[in-house]
């Protein structure tokens, strides 16, 4: 379902927006979720979204895809949670006793599409050995 608005920049108020924008509530939930993996962070993104959405409502291109403008601030919104929470998370080389001692661990798209993609070519170079390595490695053979 597209969710096209047919009126004009200056038409646009709060309620045309919440008109918009509450059938839309589940599916970005769902998204963030997914995103996120995490349902309090889910909560809050969607909030932010929204929250922005409503702010730069005006802006709003007359004949464009509503929803997917609200997935796009959605998206954008966590990308830049994301990187701004790998600056401030990160663990100093030389730790002090009382700082954190753990980096952030969540799994992101991003690091389990590295993770498949590190995994095929380690796969592809070990398929790629000589007879004589597997022979004599048998744990480099079969997987």
């Amino acid at each position: 379902m597209f969710y096209h608005v047919g009126v004009s920049g200056v038409d646009l108020q709060p309620a045309s927006f919440e008109e918009l924008a509450i059938p839309l509530f589940d599916q970005l939930y769902n998204f963030a979720h997914w995103l996120t993996q995490n349902r309090e962070e889910a909560e809050d993104l969607v909030q932010e979204t929204y929250a922005k959405a409503l702010k730069g409502f005006s802006s709003f291109q007359l004949g464009t895809n509503f929803r997917a403008w609200m997935y796009r601030i959605l998206r954008n919104t966590f990308l830049t949670s994301r990187t701004g929470l790998k600056a401030t998370m990160t663990v100093p080389l030389d730790p002090e006793e009382d700082g954190p001692e753990l980096a952030v661990d969540h799994e992101t798209p991003e690091t389990l599409l590295f993770e498949r993609s590190n995994r095929e070519l380690l796969q592809s170079a070990i398929d790629e050995l000589p007879v004589l390595f597997t022979k004599r490695f048998p744990f480099l053979s079969a997987r």
